[in-house]
């Protein structure tokens, strides 16, 4: 078997474990309870899950989406987060082997997934994905000395000012709260990992993508949300920074110098 093939999919089963915790996260962090006690349970009779249907995706399937007890129907949406967080875990280890900036890919993905579903469900990031994500990200420019942790802790510093100072600005215009604290200290999570120019591109390419695929959509509805979940947007724009920022930004920088 190919060498990168067998890491990733190392990287791969670990991820999908991990999916489970999460789901474990995105259910619970936004009710503010604890995500060891109690243990998994059917949120419809309540028996403990056994170990052998927590595995993951794969108990899902045996059990054809229902409780082993009760029969209550169990959401394919967390075979779904623990799929995807495989597949995450998967790519990463494919493209950078057993390193350390595999694992700081996986984290920062997996965090950024979390913020995700939590913004999508209860329009709400919770300190643990932000503040949680913004040591792992200083705790990673370690190895890269003082001029990594510097870049670390600017793009922390711009990613909360900026987004802070672009919801000042919204509310004295708009007249209400334009920005929750939850993406701001989000921000300051992503400039950790990504760096200021990074907070820049990000800040841009959510902003974009709201407009393209929210705004579009709230057209369609009937019960027009107030609230927008500017977390899912910031988390892609996030990501598309982390995998290929440095490129967008080569090539602006490169267009600015022709023009």
């Amino acid at each position: 078997m190919d060498a990168d093939l067998l890491v990733g999919g190392i990287f791969g089963a670990l991820g999908l474990l991990f999916g489970s915790f999460l789901n474990v996260c995105i259910l619970r962090l936004p009710k503010q309870e604890s995500i060891v006690s109690p243990p998994s349970h059917c949120p419809g009779c309540g028996a403990g899950i056994a170990w052998y249907d927590n595995i993951p995706v794969l108990s899902w399937l045996m059990l054809r989406g229902r409780c082993r007890h009760c029969r209550t129907a169990i959401s394919p949406l967390y075979p779904t987060i623990e799929l995807t967080t495989g597949l995450i875990w998967f790519a990463c280890g494919f493209h950078w082997g057993i390193t350390l900036a595999a694992l700081k890919a996986v984290v920062f993905f997996t965090i950024l997934l979390g913020i995700t579903m939590t913004d999508a469900r209860e329009y709400i990031i919770p300190d643990e994905f932000s503040i949680g994500g913004l040591v792992f990200g200083l705790l990673f420019s370690l190895p890269g000395g003082v001029p990594e942790v510097g870049r670390a802790l600017l793009g922390a510093s711009v990613g909360f000012g900026g987004l802070w100072a672009v919801g000042a600005l919204g509310t004295m215009m708009f007249k209400k709260e334009a920005m929750g604290g939850g993406d701001i200290k989000m921000m300051a999570m992503v400039g950790a990992f990504v760096g200021w120019q990074g907070v820049l591109l990000t800040i841009f390419l959510g902003a974009l993508l709201g407009s393209l695929i929210f705004v579009p959509l709230q057209l369609f509805r009937r019960d027009r949300q107030k609230e927008v979940p500017f977390g899912i947007f910031l988390s892609l724009g996030a990501a598309t920074t982390y995998l290929i920022g440095s490129a967008i930004i080569g090539w602006y920088t490169r267009y600015l110098g022709a023009a």
